[in-house]
């Protein structure tokens, strides 16, 4: 259950930040998407949620690496 808990915490920001890469190639090919009011703030939305949604990858990436970290050093120290 939790594994599947930490695949859809994987899941969500990773359809955020493509969305975000979906709205900023939009701009460029000039689609443009009527709830914006001008394509500079449809690519600035993009640009956010595609940093926003790798951010969070790799801020769950990166504690997931130092906690495995910790607990090799833990057992290392019970020996």
């Amino acid at each position: 259950m939790i594994r599947l808990i930490a695949v859809i915490l994987i899941f969500i920001p990773g359809v955020i930040a493509a969305i975000g890469i979906k709205l900023m190639r939009d701009t460029l090919f000039d689609e443009f998407h009527p709830i914006f009011l001008h394509t500079s703030v449809q690519f600035a939305a993009g640009l956010i949620l595609f940093i926003g949604g790798l951010a969070f990858l790799g801020g769950f990436i990166i504690h997931r690496d130092r906690k495995k970290q910790l607990e090799k050093k833990e057992k290392k120290e019970l020996q």
